[in-house]
């Protein structure tokens, strides 16, 4: 009997380091990262169901009014989101799966598939997590202090994930999520068919 794969989804500030995390997560392990739904046109060399399953306008808000995504969002014109039955049937499959995802959808998640585990990233102290987005060397100080405030604005966000993981080191972050993640497979709700199999082989005795 196979195991039910976990869904986590992580999130995190921006700066916190989430997509790297992410990256390495995939890179070192088998982990399964949800494909997203999108009107956009595919670009050179994109194919669909491997990049994304691209959708015409239509087709996607059928979706929605079908809630066939866990969650969605308009982006630069074009509709971004996660479809449930591909994310249900790797799940099904006994794949881990892992999806990045702010904080708004993310408590959207929770809604539509109760089990999800949230992760928050987080560095250390606000001063890393302000040194982070000045070392990139990309934004403004406008820019910077924009992204400052929300963080101060996401930060209530915190106290409603189940887990809070601070990034200091990557490759400590990568293992601790990795550890975490492997350990949500006792939970309760993850072992209900087996519950069930010992409950079955003490009936017949």
């Amino acid at each position: 009997m196979a195991q039910k794969g976990v869904l986590t989804v992580i999130s995190g500030f921006s700066g916190a380091g989430k997509g790297t995390v992410v990256k390495r997560l995939l890179e070192k392990y088998d982990y399964g990262l949800s494909i997203s739904a999108t009107t956009r046109s595919p670009r050179a060399g994109e194919q669909d169901g491997r990049e994304y399953f691209f959708k015409s306008t239509e087709e996607f808000e059928q979706m929605i009014k079908e809630h066939q995504l866990i969650e969605y969002a308009q982006y630069v014109g074009n509709y971004y989101g996660t479809p449930k039955e591909y994310v249900v049937q790797q799940l099904e499959q006994g794949k881990d799966v892992i999806l990045e995802i702010e904080m708004q959808g993310a408590l959207h998640v929770r809604d539509i598939i109760p089990e999800v585990n949230l992760i928050f990233l987080t560095p250390p102290t606000v001063e890393e997590l302000e040194n982070r987005l000045r070392s990139r060397g990309t934004e403004t100080e406008e820019v910077i202090k924009e992204r400052m405030d929300r963080a101060k604005e996401e930060c209530r966000y915190m106290e409603q994930y189940d887990y809070i993981v601070v990034n200091d080191d990557l490759e400590t972050c990568v293992q601790n999520v990795h550890e975490l993640i492997q350990a949500l497979h006792y939970k309760k709700e993850q072992q209900e068919g087996f519950i069930r199999k010992i409950v079955q082989e003490f009936e017949k005795r």
